[in-house]
């Protein structure tokens, strides 16, 4: 037992490390939230690189450092690499009494987390996998502020949020989901909208309209609705993708000649939503 306590004790520290974020409670939630209880009975599959390798046994100290878990291997589902999602959640800083939105929340195990970071604030997770759902309102069921939402969070409204966190690759945001933001909102999401170019994107909705600001490299599954642009769209490249400063509803505002993407519903603009234009 003293063994797991501290190997859940240095993974926080780590964890907190890497979020590079001041607020002391993400060292302490993540030291408290076990990751084994979301990941169902050991030994577990963890990926490595473009491999796969068992864990020695089911002793949780094993899954205590930065690894993928398999969670659906015909799916490609995993439990997500720990010090991405430090970083997330340090970028988008939650705090107490905060209403959260989920989306691809898996298991639960972030969920959790997120919960505990805005307790007593309301977290509503969505996930589309039955089987994970069901999982994730077993593992979640001791967290009263959690609801767990087995269905599809592109085809369904999303309730008014502080924070929205995607965990599933899409085309472009959908325009309710920038919608559901409230004024201060912030939403993190997989941005991959097109075969090369994967891309953690942090928006912020402000006073003047949505900022937005890619800050890493990332890659999810494809969010089920969301994950194919239409005939029309404008695809960006790696390079202009990541200058992208701003989003807007194109019922609100018609694309310019600043535009990175124009993608169904929303445009992406080097320019920000101050006027300020991205340099090259």
């Amino acid at each position: 037992m003293t063994q797991i306590v501290e190997a859940r004790k240095f993974y926080a520290r780590l964890m907190a490390a890497h979020a590079g974020s001041a607020d002391p409670r993400l060292e302490e939630i993540f030291a408290a939230v076990p990751r084994e209880a979301f990941l169902g009975p050991g030994p577990w599959t963890v990926i490595a690189g473009n491999g796969v390798v068992k864990t020695p046994s089911a002793d949780p100290v094993h899954i205590y450092q930065n690894v993928l878990v398999t969670l659906d291997a015909d799916k490609g589902i995993n439990n997500g690499e720990p010090f991405l999602h430090a970083m997330w959640i340090g970028k988008i800083a939650p705090r107490p009494d905060e209403a959260v939105t989920h989306i691809g929340a898996g298991t639960g195990y972030y969920t959790a987390v997120l919960a505990r970071l805005v307790s007593p604030g309301p977290v509503t997770a969505f996930e589309l996998e039955a089987d994970l759902a069901a999982r994730a309102l077993q593992n979640l069921e001791a967290y009263g502020n959690v609801t767990v939402t087995h269905g599809d969070a592109v085809a369904n409204d999303l309730p008014p949020s502080d924070i929205i966190y995607v965990n599933a690759g899409v085309v472009a945001p959908p325009a309710k989901w920038l919608k559901a933001l409230k004024p201060g909102g912030r939403m993190v999401f997989p941005w991959r909208p097109a075969e090369r170019v994967g891309m953690a994107v942090m928006v912020t909705r402000t006073e003047r309209g949505f900022a937005c600001s890619p800050f890493m490299r990332s890659w999810f599954i494809p969010c089920v609705g969301a994950s194919v642009a239409g005939p029309a769209a404008k695809l960006p490249d790696r390079e202009k993708a990541a200058r992208s400063r701003s989003i807007w509803l194109t019922a609100d505002k018609a694309p310019d000649r600043t535009a990175t993407a124009v993608i169904g519903e929303v445009w992406f603009s080097s320019r920000s939503v101050d006027g300020a234009k991205r340099r090259p």
